[in-house]
């Protein structure tokens, strides 16, 4: 009997890739253009990297949802039912707060106009403040979960890595994904 023991490569490197995209974007959410008025003309070129990521990570996860739900994985990590709920919710959670997140981005950017502002460059300005916009204001509110369940899934890496000791992290990297099971003694 076959085992897996690795995520798929393809997984990985949209693990990967999206994590370091993700806290990009973040980031730059919440550093830099919510202290940015919308009335500085930087602001427009900064919407359009941010969007246009945003429509990058949109891609990049649904691929990688689909590539998970039909390539082998490795078996759950035995920790207790607890925690395997939790990690399960989160990794879940994921796909559906970044899901969302392209969904109150693509609201906010259809209701402000910045497909002519941004994309076209139509020279309009951008709207006096983007709080008026329920998307908008979504939008804040579900990048304040997502960094929450990124730093949740940090926190469980670590403790997997420090604490438990286990070989939880090397299924997140490449390698070789099969071994062979030990015959189980009956």
């Amino acid at each position: 009997m076959t085992l897996v023991t690795r995520f798929h490569p393809l997984l990985v490197t949209l693990h990967w890739l999206l994590a370091i995209l993700l806290v990009i974007m973040l980031g730059a959410g919440f550093f830099l253009l919510a202290s940015m008025p919308n009335s500085d003309p930087h602001k427009v070129g900064v919407l359009l990297v941010h969007m246009s990521l945003g429509m990058v990570i949109f891609i990049l996860t649904a691929i990688r949802l689909m590539v998970r739900l039909r390539a082998a994985r490795p078996a759950d990590a035995t920790t207790g039912p607890l925690p395997e709920r939790t990690a399960q919710a989160v990794h879940y959670g994921f796909y559906a707060v970044v899901f969302l997140m392209v969904a109150t981005g693509y609201a906010t950017a259809i209701l402000a106009g910045l497909n002519r502002i941004v994309f076209q460059g139509s020279g309009e300005p951008l709207p006096p403040d983007f709080s008026s916009y329920p998307g908008f204001v979504a939008h804040g509110y579900l990048a304040l979960l997502l960094a929450g369940l990124i730093a949740l899934h940090v926190a469980a890496v670590l403790y997997h890595q420090l604490i438990a000791k286990d070989p939880l992290l090397r299924r997140m990297w490449y390698g070789r994904r099969l071994a062979k099971a030990a015959a189980r003694a009956d």
